[in-house]
């Protein structure tokens, strides 16, 4: 059951422009906030810097605002929480719980076709554990060399430590059991940047308080990884509301690349925000 009153969030990334799909998505969160009486916050996931523009991000501020959406509070940026996540990545390797993975997406895929049993998950393919059994010297020497290398966890003992089963609510689907292990050792911490989108969001949401996560549909399997992460982190767990998604004319989700559906085209071809917002509460009360 979903909290009341909620605290929602609508946390986009700015590395595009905002498209439909979008505009759905912080409409739920803020519908969902307003029906509870309770908060509408907004939060920039800024962690890739390689992509992020400051240009994007202002125009995010734009497009919800024509929409006649508002939030509360300062926007934070995921950006300044990097010592969090830091803090967080050494407490797990301080457990064991990490380790340094110096292969390309050459060498997975390689090891994958190698292999007549490659595991797989919900998103595809799993790491084949290439360097989980390096040893300490071999990581030491390659670290020191200055090799590239990311930070995967050790889903076996991350398992181990966090000990029983694992569920999260979603207002559709009800009580969940996590199946973490299914993603296998996933990154933490990527070669370009220092930190992951999966224990970045836990880590955000906890900070702003965030008690009912909604997003789309696509994104229901990663809570597996999440509700792990929260467990061994010792971070409160959210209720998640996970809703359809927004799909162009022939059915396929729309992507930040389809520049006919971004709120910026669909207002310079004569849209109103009236028009848009009766399109997103359809679908909202057809749900």
């Amino acid at each position: 059951m979903s909290p009341s009153p909620a605290i929602t969030r609508f946390a986009p990334s700015p590395s595009g422009h905002l498209h439909l799909g979008h505009a759905y998505a912080a409409f739920v969160a803020s519908e969902t906030a307003r029906r509870s009486d309770g908060t509408f916050l907004l939060r920039i996931d800024d962690i890739d810097r390689a992509r992020s523009r400051t240009e994007f991000e202002e125009a995010i501020f734009k497009d919800l605002a024509w929409l006649g959406l508002t939030w509360q509070e300062e926007v934070p940026r995921s950006s300044g929480n990097m010592p969090k996540y830091r803090s967080a990545l050494d407490g797990l390797s301080a457990r064991g719980l990490l380790y340094p993975c110096f292969c390309t997406r050459a060498d997975i895929r390689a090891e994958i076709e190698r292999s007549d049993e490659a595991p797989h998950g919900p998103a595809g393919s799993v790491y084949p554990g290439i360097c989980r059994g390096l040893t300490d010297d071999e990581r030491r020497t390659r670290i020191e060399a200055g090799e590239p290398h990311a930070l995967r966890l050790h889903m076996a003992r991350a398992l181990e430590i966090a000990g029983g089963e694992l569920v999260w609510i979603d207002a559709e689907a009800g009580e969940v059991k996590a199946d973490p292990a299914a993603h296998g050792d996933v990154v933490l911490a990527r070669k370009d940047t220092p930190t992951s989108y999966p224990i970045s969001v836990v880590i955000d949401d906890a900070a702003q308080g965030i008690n009912l996560v909604t997003r789309g549909k696509d994104l229901f399997h990663a809570t597996d990884v999440q509700r792990l992460l929260q467990e061994l982190l010792g971070l409160p767990v959210p209720d998640y509301h996970h809703h359809r998604l927004v799909t162009d004319d022939v059915g396929n989700r729309l992507a930040t690349r389809d520049s006919a559906h971004t709120l910026r085209q669909m207002r310079m071809d004569g849209a109103t925000p009236e028009s848009v917002m009766v399109q997103l509460r359809r679908s909202y009360e057809a749900r």
